[in-house]
């Protein structure tokens, strides 16, 4: 089930939001952690029983690991914490690398190891990643260690970010679990934050998804230079109003039942080098490297810190999928911080204009996008050799002004003015508008926008949902 879908808007979440402000204080954890598990069932039921294992796995082991540290000493606390975590990206590494590793092996090694075609639970990623905040945020002290496994469960399962995002840390919400209200003013939050992030899957996302996919299901070299530029222009597109997407709907979503939910994208595509376009990017996932590998590693106060960021980002490409494209894409952007910080160390200021800071970021971040998007590394390849010119292109389908139509030239515009946070754009930011007077803007505009998204849903057919490989 997915937020942008018909069954979701239109029975899922009326049901939901129904019965939770119907039912007792005392029983909405329980309602809300059903309701979850209800959601991640639909689409395929046994999976869910993965998530069931990694909720009673994190809650007894870290009960376990801070008892044994705390009775039996620091050895075998820690044992039962490193097995914790070993189990929690064996599970993960199993439905999610495991075919991935045998075809690589027999790629590289010319063994003939038959695939076991597994497929993938959505959102175990997500999931499995919060599990492990909570384990080490738990047995560091961070936060106790939580004695309702309700909680646990709940935190968890929690549908709002289940399945896209955010990553949310046990720590930012434990206190939440127990103890949260909801008022007029947080659900009128929550519906204009949903409306937005709806608006920005149905409108933006699906519409580029559509050029972006008519473009990459196509032979590479079928396409002219300025085609596969719309094309990587396109899906960047995509990717950015779907994921933020999201992540606004679940931040809207969670304000409904009280959480709050820290932000996960910060207007990337304005950055004016890779390093700043990866505090504005996917910041939950971000900050977790940053927080459970980079800084463990030793960060950049002891140890090789370019050793590290190269860590950082090959598990970053792996994170997203199983697939060379992925670790190319996570190594490509990893060059880029690498040498970024190298020069920065070095104390080297380089004199550029910000127009030329943000071309050559947007340039890096649209051939990271090939990589992403393309089905198999040669595939990857050709695509970019034809949009630098190196590939020659043969039986040209389609030409740039088939896929450029006035449909679909208006949403580019939108996207790009989306893109940028309104403070930048003069017009509006110059603009002296009274409170009250914004208020009721921000109103009207929410209405429009949750009425067309909804004409959207409901008239097309076209709903691709990007993280199943995630």
């Amino acid at each position: 089930m997915v937020f942008s879908s018909s069954i979701f808007l239109f029975i899922f979440l009326p049901f939901v939001l129904i019965g939770y402000f119907l039912i007792r204080d005392n029983l909405k954890n329980l309602f809300l952690m059903a309701m979850s598990l209800i959601f991640y069932a639909w689409g395929e039921p046994r999976f869910v029983l993965i998530m069931i294992l990694s909720i009673l796995l994190n809650y007894f082991l870290t009960i376990a690991a801070t008892w044994s540290r705390e009775h039996m000493g620091n050895h075998w606390g820690n044992l039962i914490f490193a097995f914790t975590i070993i189990c929690n990206l064996g599970i993960l590494f199993y439905f999610k690398y495991f075919d991935f590793f045998l075809s690589s092996l027999n790629t590289f090694i010319g063994t003939s190891l038959p695939l076991r075609e597994i497929v993938l639970p959505i959102g175990i990623s997500f999931f499995t990643f919060q599990g492990m905040s909570y384990v080490i945020d738990a047995y560091t002290g961070k936060v106790p260690v939580q004695k309702k496994l309700l909680n646990i469960a709940l935190y968890i399962s929690m549908f709002p970010q289940l399945i896209a995002g955010p990553i949310v840390r046990y720590i930012d919400v434990n206190e939440q679990i127990d103890q949260r209200k909801v008022s007029i003013t947080t659900c009128a939050q929550g519906i204009r934050r949903f409306s937005v992030g709806l608006a920005k899957k149905a409108i933006i996302a699906n519409q580029m998804a559509f050029v972006a996919d008519s473009i990459f299901n196509l032979p590479a070299e079928s396409h002219l230079a300025s085609v596969a530029w719309v094309g990587s222009i396109s899906y960047a597109l995509q990717i950015y109003f779907d994921f933020s997407g999201y992540s606004d709907m679940a931040i809207g979503l969670g304000k409904l039942f009280g959480f709050d939910f820290l932000e996960n994208f910060n207007y990337p595509y304005i950055s004016q080098n890779i390093t700043e376009f990866w505090r504005r990017w996917h910041i939950s996932l971000s900050s977790w490297f940053r927080d459970y590998l980079y800084i463990p590693l030793g960060g950049n106060r002891r140890g090789n810190v370019y050793l590290h960021l190269w860590i950082v980002f090959l598990a970053t490409g792996l994170w997203h999928g199983a697939s060379w494209n992925f670790i190319i894409w996570g190594i490509w952007h990893g060059f880029f911080i690498f040498v970024e910080r190298l020069i920065r160390n070095k104390g080297i200021q380089l004199p550029f204009p910000t127009g030329v800071k943000w071309i050559y970021t947007m340039s890096v971040v649209l051939i990271g996008w090939v990589f992403f998007r393309a089905e198999n590394l040669e595939y990857a390849i050709k695509y970019l050799g034809v949009m630098f010119g190196m590939v020659s292109p043969q039986n040209v389908g389609f030409t740039l002004a088939w896929y450029l139509n006035k449909k679909v030239i208006f949403i580019i515009i939108v996207a790009v003015f989306a893109s940028i946070p309104y403070k930048n754009i003069p017009c509006i930011s110059n603009c002296h508008i009274s409170p009250n007077l914004k208020i009721v803007a921000k109103n009207i505009l929410t209405f429009f926008l949750l009425i067309l998204s909804i004409m959207f849903v409901m008239t097309s057919t076209y709903n691709p949902f990007i993280y199943f490989r995630f």
